[in-house]
């Protein structure tokens, strides 16, 4: 991020969702502030650039945090993502091959939607899920087909090596 280097990142202890919704708070005035002088659409893509490279580190943090940049130490670190009942999600199959798996709730997408921001949310939440797996194991792919927060009944995660 611009060449300026942060200490380890030890955020996601308070959990993810409580982290997301600070961050979100921040941000959402922000951005509508700066949208009464520049191009919305512009801070929005400069937003989304930025949330990728930013999630891209995490998941280098990730694998130095997990002890191996396998499918099965990427599945222990999402304990972060769950914490205070932050995502239900079913496991579909798990094995050093794949990990699939759906969310049938999302409170990621509930706390965006409470907030009257459920636009911002596939760009401060969904939109690290690939960069993320990226910085942990590039030989990992994820094909996400939807997400609860676009709409869908579930998001359809399913990684595999």
């Amino acid at each position: 991020m611009n060449g300026r280097s942060f200490p380890p990142d030890r955020l996601n202890e308070i959990g993810v969702l409580t982290r997301r919704e600070i961050e979100a708070r921040i941000l959402a005035p922000f951005i509508e502030a700066l949208s009464q002088q520049f191009d919305r659409e512009q801070i929005l893509e400069i937003l989304r650039a930025t949330i990728i490279q930013i999630a891209r580190e995490q998941g280098q943090q990730l694998l130095a945090q997990s002890g191996g940049d396998s499918l099965m130490h990427f599945a222990q670190m999402l304990e972060n993502w769950k914490k205070g009942d932050a995502m239900e999600m079913t496991v579909l199959e798990q094995s050093a091959e794949r990990f699939y798996f759906d969310v049938t709730r999302c409170r990621y997408a509930e706390m965006y939607q409470s907030l009257g921001i459920p636009e911002l949310g596939a760009i401060l939440s969904c939109n690290r899920d690939f960069a993320l797996i990226q910085g942990f194991n590039p030989e990992i792919h994820l094909e996400r087909t939807q997400t609860i927060m676009q709409g869908a009944p579930c998001c359809d995660f399913r990684y595999s090596k």
